[in-house]
């Protein structure tokens, strides 16, 4: 299948991207501007009139800023095609930039006497530009992915591999085909097994094939899915392909490989590889609290009406208690009451031997309780957890004790979920892996998490929650 190179999406998105850059960091300048002197605003709020300063020496900032601003965004490489970037993500690393580029504009202004630039204009500039920009990033990405449904700029990729690691690779690019990959086949020993949905992609040969197919037809994109006993071919196939512009992307198929940030560090000379760390230090638990109680605190405060409304609720629509409190395990191994809004009938508990993780229509649920979990709405009273110091907002999801101790005898590297807080929402269920999908797989994205946390990733996974319970169906 000949491939040609030339996508003229890649030159179409970052350029869009650009625009709409520098089109919102002007307009949020000057739109900072006029609602500081010459919008009745701020004298509602208080404030004296001041004298309005001359519009030229803003207009002349403004281009300044929009310079620099998209250096910065330049610099963290983010003008390109965002095939996999979520929303969530586009606004943090929104929100990052432009808070940096305000630390420079302050700077500049600082060193700049000769015109007095206005400290409440800077910080609408702060606020308009976040929402303006993204805003626009937004926009560019829903015509990007607009794009990629149709079949346009696509980038063709091949899988190397054909058991069941390169089977998960193509179940997930083609359940997400707005990433604009498009898999022309795989290479492996032999075809992939009927039973693996690899199956239904061509067979393109075996891996010493690879290198030849990938120079003729112009392959930019190949994903290495293979055991770690063939990881001989993949040297000699990157070897293969020295000098050839394609990238390469490596699953990784152990488990500690793909849940451990290996780093090199160095003592006294000696380099080490450091494959475990502690997930917190001091002041990364400070913050991470810090951050629980301020949120959980306001939704607590926004969600009262919503508390209220379901309360009455579950009173009208059946008998029993309105929270349900159950033990789990939490971190270091301790136990707490975690709590629930009832969603099932009075002692439904006491089949949880023969439900195990959760049944497809479980009868014993209410009539409310279908609509709680739809909405994952009977979490809330978690956030009281979360308050109290048992649980965090983000982290891995608490078990039953049972669970642990059956789990950790099954399951590698099960207990280490247990060095961070276990949350409300967490890693591996915003991936699609709730009630009773794989318990390894979970695994996997829990100790991902512990390995990477930072308050951004707790913020994007916040984000992606919100989503995910306006747009998933039922938790089992």
């Amino acid at each position: 299948m000949p491939v040609s190179k030339s996508r003229r999406g890649d030159f179409l998105i970052p350029f869009l991207t650009v625009v709409f850059d520098s089109a919102a960091i002007e307009f949020s300048f000057l739109f900072s501007y006029w609602l500081r002197f010459q919008s009745s605003l701020f004298e509602y709020l208080g404030y004296v009139r001041e004298e309005v300063p001359p519009i030229e020496g803003y207009w002349i900032g403004s281009l300044f800023i929009v310079l620099v601003w998209l250096g910065l965004f330049n610099a963290r490489k983010m003008y390109g095609a965002r095939r996999s970037v979520s929303l969530s993500d586009e606004l943090i690393n929104v929100i990052k930039v432009v808070s940096l580029g305000m630390l420079v504009v302050m700077s500049a202004a600082f060193f700049y006497r000769d015109f007095s630039y206005s400290r409440v204009v800077f910080g609408l500039l702060w606020a308009t530009s976040i929402t303006t920009i993204f805003t626009g990033r937004a926009a560019v990405q829903w015509f990007e992915r607009r794009l990629y449904r149709k079949g346009r700029h696509l980038q063709y990729a091949v899988i190397i591999g054909n058991e069941t690691l390169a089977d998960q690779v193509y179940t997930r690019l083609n359940a997400h085909p707005t990433f604009g990959f498009f898999v022309v086949g795989y290479f492996g020993d032999s075809p992939a097994h009927d039973e693996l949905a690899l199956s239904k992609a061509e067979y393109l040969g075996r891996i010493a094939d690879a290198a030849r197919y990938i120079k003729d037809e112009n392959i930019e994109l190949a994903f290495l899915a293979v055991r770690a006993q063939d990881h001989q071919s993949l040297f000699e196939l990157i070897a293969d392909c020295e000098g050839v512009n394609v990238e390469f992307m490596m699953v990784p198929d152990v488990l500690e490989i793909l849940t451990s940030q290996v780093k090199v560090k160095e003592l006294e000379g000696i380099p080490f590889l450091r494959i475990k760390t502690i997930p917190l230090t001091w002041w990364g638990r400070v913050s991470k609290r810090a951050f629980d109680l301020a949120v959980s605190g306001v939704l607590l405060l926004l969600s009262s009406p919503l508390w209220l409304l379901i309360i009455i609720a579950i009173k009208l629509d059946s008998k029993g208690p309105i929270v349900f409190t159950q033990e789990r395990i939490g971190m270091d191994g301790r136990r707490f009451m975690m709590y629930k809004f009832r969603s099932m009938r009075v002692g439904a508990d006491q089949a949880d031997d023969q439900a195990g993780l959760g049944i497809k229509n479980d009868p014993r649920r209410t009539r409310l309780g279908v609509f709680l979990r739809k909405l994952s709405l009977d979490e809330l009273p978690q956030l009281y957890n979360v308050l109290k110091g048992d649980m965090s907002l983000v982290g891995p999801r608490p078990e039953r004790m049972r669970y642990v101790e059956e789990f950790q005898q099954v399951v590698p590297k099960y207990l280490d979920r247990h060095r961070m807080k276990t949350g409300v929402t967490g890693w591996a269920q915003v991936n699609g892996l709730r009630g009773d999908t794989s318990i390894e797989e979970r695994i996997k994205y829990d100790l991902f998490y512990i390995e990477n946390w930072s308050l951004a990733f707790d913020v994007k996974i916040l984000l992606r929650t919100v989503k995910a319970a306006l747009t998933t169906k039922e938790v089992h």
